[in-house]
């Protein structure tokens, strides 16, 4: 199994982070939120900066911190962590004046509603970045030494 270690990491990783998201919003919303298990945007902490960041580590901590597949794997992630706090938090503060205005417009709720949850604050993303690094740490020390 350690042959696929840099594929199974950020996949246990991402499953990981997915589940803690569902726990979370199913605890403050006193119910079971089973969509969070199959969505991954938006929320504590991001999933995609842990997958990411689990891989780039794992890269990091086995190839070296000066490979140059190191650095492709760390502008990567610099990429997707950037884009979950800029573009896509944009993206759904926009979504949700749409929806305030198709609430205005279609008052019998006749829309369907855009997704609002589409980036992460930046403390979400930092604790995707701990998160993958812990589980990059953890896979190769402890699991795969």
């Amino acid at each position: 199994m350690e042959e696929y270690k840099y594929l199974l990491v950020p996949v246990i990783t991402l499953l990981l982070c997915q589940t803690i998201k569902f726990i979370i919003e199913s605890i403050i919303n006193k119910k079971l939120v089973w969509g969070r298990l199959f969505n991954g945007t938006g929320g504590m902490p991001s999933s995609h900066t842990s997958f990411s960041t689990s891989l780039t580590m794992m890269i990091g901590l086995n190839e070296g911190f000066n490979s140059p597949l190191f650095a492709v794997a760390l502008v990567f992630t610099f990429i997707v962590s950037y884009d979950a706090m800029g573009l896509r938090m944009e993206s759904g503060l926009q979504a949700e004046a749409i929806n305030k205005i198709f609430d205005e417009i279609f008052k019998d709720g006749s829309m369907k509603k855009l997704k609002e949850k589409l980036g992460h604050k930046p403390q979400e993303v930092l604790v995707g970045l701990i998160f993958g690094t812990l589980s990059a740490l953890f896979f190769t020390y402890i699991i795969f030494k």
